[in-house]
């Protein structure tokens, strides 16, 4: 439907945790002994949090994603912080409305958002904008929503065997890998 309407944007959201210990799962090959990727401890004395919270979206026109990562952890209220820069981005770009497909979360079902939708979009209707249409994915069906083999291809190009990355390290890693800015993130 989308696709018939060139000011509309058909997009893929979600959320995910980066952690800077864990390691993702890797295949590779070597003549020798296997290549293992270790688990990194915490270290006391580090201020960075051990995972960073990342909201994201894959635009189905351009295949870009957009994101934003969260100082905490994601809840409505950020939920609808980052929303309104969704929305505010695709205006400026002459989008008029995002068609939006994400899972069942408690934080996308809650009262704060879905009350912020209906109140964006009759501000959108009576002003102009980019309205926001919300197409919920059936309960434990990861696999029906495009951005999430993408969170799992960012995960391990940004992998480190040897050290362990900063914050901002790893905030500016997956932001050059998905080609991406980066914002100042949202906070809780």
């Amino acid at each position: 439907m989308a696709a018939g309407h060139p000011e509309w944007v058909l997009g893929y959201q979600d959320e995910v945790w980066f952690s800077r210990l864990a390691q993702p799962h890797l295949h590779a090959w070597t003549p020798d002994d296997p290549l293992r990727l270790l688990t990194k401890e915490a270290d006391k004395n580090d201020p960075d949090p051990k995972a960073i919270a990342c909201y994201g979206l894959l635009r189905a026109d351009n295949q870009q994603m957009l994101l934003r990562f969260v100082d905490g952890r994601p809840v409505s209220s950020v939920t609808t912080q980052f929303l309104e820069w969704l929305v505010v981005r695709l205006a400026q770009e002459g989008k008029k409305a995002l068609l939006l497909i994400w899972d069942n979360a408690r934080w996308h079902t809650s009262r704060e958002v879905c009350q912020w939708i209906k109140s964006h979009n009759r501000q959108v209707k009576a002003e102009g904008g980019c309205r926001l249409l919300a197409c919920r994915l059936p309960s434990k069906s990861p696999w029906l929503n495009n951005i999430e083999p993408k969170w799992v291809h960012g995960k391990r190009k940004t992998a480190e065997a040897d050290r362990r990355l900063s914050a901002q390290e790893t905030k500016q890693r997956l932001c050059d890998y998905y080609q991406c800015d980066l914002m100042e993130p949202l906070a809780q």
